[in-house]
């Protein structure tokens, strides 16, 4: 029989990695990823106890993360620290001026265009943003995100449409204004 210890480093191996990823699509910072991945398994290990498998471990594991993600968001926005989205990860930024001028400036110029996304991503309504980066980035199905944001597989659909729509519309924006003042 399995103790508590073994029964969630079982559960930490096989989860880890969906958290790290997910909480670092929305802070787009490994250190503040790294963060919010430990928060949620100290939160998996003292709760396990209590739950109910009303939803799977994996969905009850996904609502544990993106609210703890949305909570550090709220609570860097309260500090105002900074812009959080969008943010550079600083190894790439620092290692590309150690580049050739033109590895270096095509590198900078595709951080800058990822940077201009995840800046879009960002700015869409938490439930649209919620259901695109579960669809698009995690792949997650329809029903597995109806069942990790408690909503219909219609409403998800919507919102993923929606977030589409608004991307592709901000996106072609950006593009125009980049292009006019290039």
């Amino acid at each position: 029989m399995l103790n508590q210890e073994d029964i969630f480093k079982r559960i930490y191996d096989q989860y880890q990695n969906m958290v790290l990823h997910t909480a670092y699509q929305y802070l787009q910072n490994q250190e503040d990823a790294e963060e919010i991945t430990q928060d949620v398994f100290v939160q998996v290990y003292h709760s396990y106890a209590k739950f109910e498998g009303k939803s799977s471990l994996k969905t009850w594991i996904y609502r544990i993360c993106i609210n703890k993600s949305l909570d550090y968001i709220k609570y860097k926005n309260s500090k105002k620290r900074g812009f959080i989205f969008g943010s550079k990860p600083m190894q790439l930024t620092d290692n590309a001026s150690f580049m050739e001028p033109d590895l270096a400036d095509a590198t900078i110029e595709q951080l800058d265009k990822s940077a201009i996304l995840y800046a879009q991503i960002n700015a869409l309504p938490i439930n649209q943003k919620t259901a695109f980066i579960l669809s698009k980035q995690d792949s997650l199905s329809h029903r597995e995100i109806s069942e990790i944001m408690e909503l219909s597989v219609s409403s998800i659909e919507s919102l993923i449409f929606r977030a589409k729509k608004t991307l592709q519309i901000n996106l072609a924006k950006k593009y125009d204004e980049y292009h006019t003042n290039n």
